[in-house]
């Protein structure tokens, strides 16, 4: 089957691309260090010739809301427009657990208008809300570091090992078109101050955590707003099988 993968260099478009790859798939890259251009829809057309199946797995750099509602409309506008002309069967997005519930990160606005537009777009689809992955807790926690401190809302999350995300992706896209898929989660449900504290260790470094709700996260997302809905599909990897994947690193 020929399947497109946009942001097919990112972290999870990448071992989407490969996990298509093995299982014997013609799949095309697409992404704009390899010539295609969302934003302008520039080789576009040609490159999804052909395509059966799109693959949605873009992100961006944190930016604020209107930045972030602009960029990932404006893609998916031109990723469904030029899906509908190529006669795309299926487009799959990835999108995020609990994304109507949270209005604290400008990524979660992104993401409703991409399910926004796709939900109404021309092409038959699929739209895949994941937990937060398992290096999400670092992550939060960098936007936030400085001289050694950093703050870390104490919000509870069910986080995901990408591999497991991209394996799951590529086995509902070659599939039929389902709407909303159930939530996909990982194993167990984890602490994000422990996870942010727990991958520095793993990564050889001492950070002093604050636990906040006076940051991006704050109250409202406590409690199990960012859990996964009862009729998950749970993924294997667990967070401490992912720990033990991490390396020391030093500080950039």
């Amino acid at each position: 089957m020929r399947i497109a993968v946009a942001g097919a260099t990112g972290n999870v478009g990448a071992r989407t691309v490969a996990v298509l790859e093995r299982d014997g798939h013609d799949v095309v890259r697409i992404s704009r260090s390899l010539g295609v251009d969302l934003n302008t829809g520039k080789g576009l057309d040609d490159a999804l010739a052909g395509v059966e199946v799109v693959i949605d797995a873009v992100s961006m750099p944190h930016a604020d809301v209107k930045e972030t509602v602009e960029y990932f409309g404006t893609m998916t506008r031109n990723l469904l427009a030029a899906g509908e002309r190529a006669k795309v069967r299926h487009h799959v997005l990835i999108s995020i657990a609990g994304v109507h519930k949270v209005d604290a990160d400008p990524h979660y606005f992104g993401k409703r208008e991409q399910e926004r537009l796709v939900e109404a777009g021309p092409v038959p689809w699929t739209i895949m809300p994941f937990t937060q992955f398992h290096d999400f807790a670092a992550m939060t926690a960098e936007w936030t570091e400085k001289d050694g401190v950093a703050t870390v809302a104490p919000l509870l999350l069910q986080p995901i090992d990408p591999d497991d995300v991209a394996e799951i992706l590529a086995e509902i896209a070659v599939g039929e078109p389902q709407g909303r898929y159930v939530d996909v989660a990982g194993p167990e449900t984890q602490d994000l101050v422990d996870m942010a504290r727990r991958t520095y260790q793993a990564r050889g470094r001492d950070i002093k955590l604050v636990p906040t709700w006076s940051g991006i996260f704050g109250p409202n997302t406590a409690g199990e707003v960012l859990l996964p809905g009862k009729d998950a599909r749970i993924a294997p990897t667990t967070f401490e099988e992912w720990l033990k994947t991490q390396k020391p690193t030093a500080k950039a």
